[in-house]
């Protein structure tokens, strides 16, 4: 199993509120809920949570959210056993190593929101003929062990009937890091998730030729979670929240990748309204995000079967310890 996830106290150090929204605001409801989330990444990847916060449909709610980056899972579950996050979105592997830990406050999954891999294979030339054994010998920069990019990543190439022994996968450096290191002319191909892949493209160092999201169908990648006791605590307010979320689901199933991308820029500043369309566009085109939020069982038992084949679970978790789906079942029926 992947570490010991329960140790270590976080050092929060970077936190932006939610900004101006996009769109017109309904009048906020009269009791303010403040809400602290930790989000494993700060990624376009992650749409209909930026537009929630950009549309205002969190204000809506009578939700004051403060929005953390964790850079990690490990760092995102360290904050919420902590105290120092009321919700996280990751995934939902880092709350199975939790509870197997023994945990006695278990981390609950109650809104799945992406349904593929956000990562895309990149290597240094373009390949309209590109095929998984071409990376048989060749050193891929991966993604860190028991993590969704680099389990998904193995999944994929066990679904080609290619031994990961055969592909050098180097697990050594930094997620935030690897497009750097490619850049920097270190290994063949690298697994990178947006903006990093297009700006690779962009500046010629690399080139996508492959969809991990694409490859390895439906898989319930990223969602949000709370502690036991914190959801049966602040029932009104995790519903509130996953209400909110809902909507921003809603808008990107209705709205071009243009609009959505307007929508979100605010949260993406360094990132330019072509490149950022088109982003989207991919996105939107492999069907990235669900149309509600509810955390299926099937869906929490293929994520333990990729994890059973990456060699971190020795033991399987019940769907009912670990996924809630009232709240989501709710918004979704409004």
């Amino acid at each position: 199993m992947k570490g010991k996830w329960l140790t270590g106290v976080l050092v929060l150090a970077m936190a932006a509120v939610t900004l101006a929204g996009c769109g017109a605001k309904d009048e906020t409801k009269e009791k303010v809920e403040q809400v602290t989330l930790n989000e494993v990444a700060h990624s376009i990847f992650y749409a209909p949570q930026y537009v929630a916060i950009e549309e205002g449909y969190f204000a809506d709610e009578g939700i004051d959210l403060t929005l953390i980056t964790g850079f990690g899972a490990d760092k995102v579950l360290t904050a919420m056993i902590s105290g120092d996050a009321d919700i996280g979105f990751m995934g939902a592997e880092a709350t199975v190593y939790a509870y197997l830990e023994g945990t006695a406050d278990p981390v609950v999954n109650f809104a799945q929101l992406t349904q593929r891999a956000g990562n895309f294979v990149v290597g240094r030339e373009k390949d309209n003929s590109f095929t998984w054994e071409k990376l048989k010998n060749k050193e891929v920069l991966g993604g860190r062990k028991g993590g969704m990019p680099e389990m998904v990543f193995e999944y994929v190439l066990a679904q080609k009937g290619i031994d990961k022994k055969d592909v050098n996968i180097n697990q050594s450096i930094d997620f935030g890091s690897t497009a750097a290191a490619f850049s920097g002319g270190q290994g063949d191909y690298t697994i990178e998730f947006e903006p990093s892949a297009t700006l690779l493209e962009q500046k010629g160092d690399g080139y996508v030729v492959a969809s991990l999201g694409e490859e390895s169908g439906y898989v319930p990648y990223t969602s949000f979670s709370a502690r036991k006791s914190y959801i049966e605590k602040n029932v009104e307010t995790i519903q509130a929240f996953t209400d909110a979320l809902q909507k921003g689901m809603d808008y990107v199933q209705e709205h071009s990748a243009e609009e959505i991308a307007k929508c979100i820029a605010p949260q993406f500043a360094e990132t330019g309204s072509d490149t950022l369309t088109a982003i989207v566009a991919r996105y939107q085109e492999q069907d990235t995000w669900k149309k509600d939020l509810i955390f299926h069982k099937d869906a929490f038992d293929l994520l333990q079967n990729i994890l059973e084949d990456s060699d971190v679970l020795k033991e399987r978790v019940p769907y009912e310890k670990l996924v809630t789906t009232e709240f989501a079942e709710k918004a979704a029926a409004k």
